[in-house]
């Protein structure tokens, strides 16, 4: 997931992440989320992303899992982007998946108001991820 989002953000700028800049940047992004979500008291933004992480596990133990490469996101970790990065992330699952045609159904949006201006942000492009096998993300491109 945290791969799909750093190559997505780079596509919505025009550039394409390559071996190690792409695990670089998947990286800052694990890890800005265990900052943003395990530091001190989270802002509020992060609180809905904080209550989704704990359903699983105590937020202790959930900031040890994040700091691991292998930990693979979901939710919590999308709430979380969504707010830091001002920048939509739009979840789909593929018809084919569901056996009921060819297309991509949107199952999930995060940060929807970062898609028109705001006060502190620009009007963003959605980073569209495609969720399949039950626990997994890929970029989708359009």
């Amino acid at each position: 997931m945290f791969r799909a989002i750093a190559q997505g953000l780079a596509k919505n700028k025009g550039m394409v992440l390559l071996g190690v800049e792409e695990t670089n940047e998947a990286d800052q992004l694990r890890m800005a989320v265990f900052d943003a979500l395990c530091h001190g008291k989270p802002k509020a933004e992060y609180r809905p992303a904080v209550k989704s992480a704990e359903v699983d596990a105590p937020l202790p133990q959930y900031c040890t899992r994040i700091q691991s490469p292998t930990f693979w996101g979901g939710e919590p970790e999308l709430l979380a982007l969504s707010q830091m990065l001002k920048t939509p992330i739009f979840v789909y699952l593929s018809e084919a998946e569901q056996r009921t045609g060819f297309g991509y159904v949107p199952i999930q949006k995060y940060g929807e108001q970062f898609l028109k201006k705001g006060k502190t942000w620009k009007a963003r492009r959605p980073v569209r991820l495609l969720y399949t096998g039950g626990n997994h993300y890929d970029l989708l491109t359009q």
